[in-house]
């Protein structure tokens, strides 16, 4: 028993110490790495959920109509920042605006009107309408601009006409693989229904027709050529956030 004792004291040698040692510290650093995106995770998911109970109030009072009325002297509004879709260029904005306003009547023109509505802690937020997809159980306030902090607390319109007016209304929203914001946009079929509502408390159906994906670079879905129809564009990443879907609507004549 003594010899056996002996004979395997003999095989730790100083190099095996040393590998000893090396293992334990990569043990001890990936559990410490563990930890710290767990807690970035959970940090994460309590970011979404408190902002989505903002964005959850805003809707409240949208639909309430406890909102400050807010006319604008400009027919487009373009984002800030460009979280999903890369801008158009200049010369398809000029010509894009020309083409609708053609189609536009004289009293649609020169004014959008916008709410300023605040959540529960004091922030205010310009809106301009309700989305809601009944298939997916995605109701939520439009903010009028487009920007990466806004698109931390609701959809937001990145182009185009304001809710049911003639024109194509886009509209942008995170994909979080969850339930919250456009996560299920993805999962819409031809067919399936998008309710716009505006300030005035008026409410249209529009139907998918077209649903497919591109690249951040495409921005052929934001084109306000609509041949005088009203439409609208959901407009979401991929799961793996490399391309687009897009959600082609029009509108429901009943």
């Amino acid at each position: 028993m003594n010899q056996i004792l002996v004979t395997e004291k003999l095989y730790i040698t100083p190099e095996l110490k040393k590998k000893k040692k090396a293992y334990k510290f990569s043990f001890f650093l990936s559990i410490f790495a563990m930890v710290v995106l767990s807690c970035a995770y959970i940090y994460a998911e309590y970011d979404r959920n408190r902002l989505e109970d903002s964005s959850q109030d805003l809707l409240a009072k949208v639909l309430a109509g406890d909102i400050k009325e807010n006319v604008e002297n400009d027919t487009t509004i373009a984002p800030k920042d460009n979280a999903l879709v890369i801008l158009m260029t200049q010369e398809q904005i000029v010509e894009e605006n020309i083409s609708q306003n053609e189609a536009l009547q004289d009293d649609e023109k020169n004014a959008i009107t916008t709410g300023k509505v605040s959540d529960s802690k004091g922030n205010e937020y310009s809106v301009v309408g309700v989305v809601n997809i009944p298939k997916i159980n995605c109701k939520y306030p439009i903010l009028a601009e487009t920007t990466d902090e806004l698109l931390k607390v609701s959809v937001c319109k990145f182009w185009g006409a304001n809710p049911n007016e003639v024109g194509n209304l886009c509209i942008v929203g995170h994909n979080y693989k969850n339930s919250k914001f456009f996560s299920k946009v993805p999962t819409l079929v031809v067919g399936d229904i998008v309710e716009i509502t505006d300030l005035s408390g008026k409410t249209l159906k529009y139907q998918a027709y077209d649903i497919y994906t591109v690249e951040p670079s495409d921005t052929r879905c934001t084109s306000q050529l609509t041949q005088g129809k009203k439409e609208v564009t959901l407009i979401t990443c991929t799961d793996d956030t490399k391309q687009r879907v897009i959600v082609k609507c029009t509108e429901v004549i009943e």
